[in-house]
């Protein structure tokens, strides 16, 4: 059975939503930038040999909308080369790439495009923090909503699970709203939150400083010819005092600020995967082999615990355990959910997160899980280590995790 091996990866800098480096750039025209960065570096690889190209994108809608994959696809100058759209908001592109995995091991083909994009500065109503509105929910959901908004306006209550008292979770809660039950089930302090947030931030920005991040990111031109080389997000001097001083965002009295919380975003990642025989054959030398995924369930009004099912379950299919592995990429939605989760699996922190996380870089969403792929690729080769775990909580009540060797 063949192997899926990563042979090259792209990802744009993450720019500020609405404000930002990025704001003016659609979300196809990001995208088709790196796939082509990602194809240029696998020279050898004739495009004609991709079998489909695969998007991962958390809101397909608006310009974001119409088969954007395909889209992609044909403003990159490759008729032939099919494409698709897919959706599991902050892991859509870590679904593209287990999509491309199982294609491989199947026998399907021999190299894929596995990308993922987001540009919330060009979402047709604005923000995305309530996905989608309640106008829309279905009425099996029940008085979902209104416990919500019940919480959104009146402060924080004791989460239990609704389905204790014969209700159904509330499927569209916004994010927000999720990190603070999460809170509440495990009584993480707003300090200790505060302290991981700043941590991440100078993480991020030491790395800057050391050049980590520059080996990741490919540039993107503008339409007025500017080149954007770096994120947006780190703030270099951030200190536990300043960020101790912001109030609470989505309840009166919570802990989830925008100081330990990620920010709203743009940006775009391409990743190239074959097959190990096929790679071999033209002479490459993969960068990563893909060992397992898993993806779980849980829910959806806690959904930043998802990766407490999802690790275990990647790892179980690995036939690692998590002593194995040398470093751990546990997406900074927020940093209740990210070090929470971290804290219920015994991952020590100096094995998570270790070049800072989204909280700093940032979180476009159908970007993230290539993104994470690329910097957790980058952070092997960067620590020298070997084995590597990518995960993240996804909107809706899910998980998702994946197993990485480095081969290079």
């Amino acid at each position: 059975m063949p192997e899926a091996v990563i042979v090259s990866t792209a990802r744009s800098p993450i720019g500020r939503a609405g404000k930002g480096s990025l704001k003016d750039m659609r979300a196809d025209e990001l995208t088709v930038q790196m796939v082509r960065a990602a194809l240029a570096k696998v020279p050898e690889l004739d495009p004609r040999e991709i079998t489909d190209l695969m998007l991962g994108c958390g809101l397909p809608g608006g310009e974001q909308g119409w088969n954007m994959g395909r889209n992609v696809a044909v403003l990159s100058g490759y008729d032939h080369l099919p494409g698709t759209t897919i959706t599991r908001y902050c892991s859509s592109s870590l679904q593209t790439t287990r999509m491309a995995f199982h294609a491989i091991k199947a026998g399907e083909g021999n190299a894929y495009i596995s990308a993922g994009v987001e540009s919330v500065s060009h979402f047709p109503n604005g923000t995305s923090d309530h996905i989608p509105g309640h106008d829309i929910l279905n009425p099996a959901f029940g008085d979902a909503g209104k416990r919500t908004h019940e919480r959104e306006q009146g402060g924080a209550s004791d989460w239990t699970d609704p389905r204790e008292t014969g209700a159904l979770p509330d499927v569209y809660i916004t994010m927000g709203q999720t990190a603070e039950n999460v809170q509440q089930v495990l009584g993480m302090s707003r300090e200790e939150q505060d302290a991981f947030a700043v941590r991440s931030q100078n993480l991020a920005v030491q790395r800057i400083e050391e050049g980590f991040w520059a080996r990741e990111i490919t540039p993107v031109t503008l339409h007025d010819g500017t080149v954007v080389t770096a994120d947006d997000g780190p703030r270099p001097g951030t200190t536990l005092e300043g960020v101790s001083g912001l109030k609470p965002v989505f309840r009166p009295d919570g802990t989830v600020t925008a100081g330990n919380a990620c920010p709203l975003n743009d940006g775009a990642a391409a990743l190239v995967i074959m097959s190990d025989v096929r790679a071999r054959e033209l002479g490459l030398t993969p960068l990563a082999r893909i060992v397992s995924t898993a993806v779980t369930g849980l829910s959806p009004e806690i959904m930043g615990l998802g990766p407490v099912e999802a690790i275990p379950a990647a790892l179980k299919s690995a036939g690692l355990g998590l002593d194995d592995i040398d470093l751990f990429e546990i997406n900074e939605a927020f940093a209740v959910q990210s070090l929470g989760s971290a804290q219920q699996l015994g991952i020590p922190l100096e094995k998570l997160n270790v070049n800072g996380g989204a909280i700093a870089v940032g979180h476009p969403f159908g970007m993230t899980g290539a993104r994470i792929t690329a910097t957790l690729v980058n952070s092997l080769q960067w620590h020298d280590k070997q084995f590597g775990v990518e995960s993240m909580c996804v909107g809706g009540g899910m998980g998702m995790a994946m197993v990485i060797e480095r081969l290079s």
